[in-house]
């Protein structure tokens, strides 16, 4: 799966480990970035091969 993120941090965040997990967002969807809200749930099918963007949490597929 393709997706266009746009990043505007200049450095990263450290995470300190705790007894509870800690869980980083991999598809760059979270409101909450870079910790995990659960939004990946709207990207679970999208279609191998096509690129999205996701506008106001509407996936908008980006035609060639």
């Amino acid at each position: 799966m393709s997706r266009l993120v746009k990043h505007d941090a200049k450095a990263p965040l450290e995470v300190k480990p705790s007894e509870k997990s800690v869980w980083v967002c991999m598809c760059g969807l979270s409101a909450n970035y870079p910790f995990c809200d659960g939004t990946h749930k709207q990207c679970r099918n999208e279609e191998e091969g096509k690129l999205y963007k996701y506008v106001d949490g509407a996936r908008v597929e980006i035609k060639d």
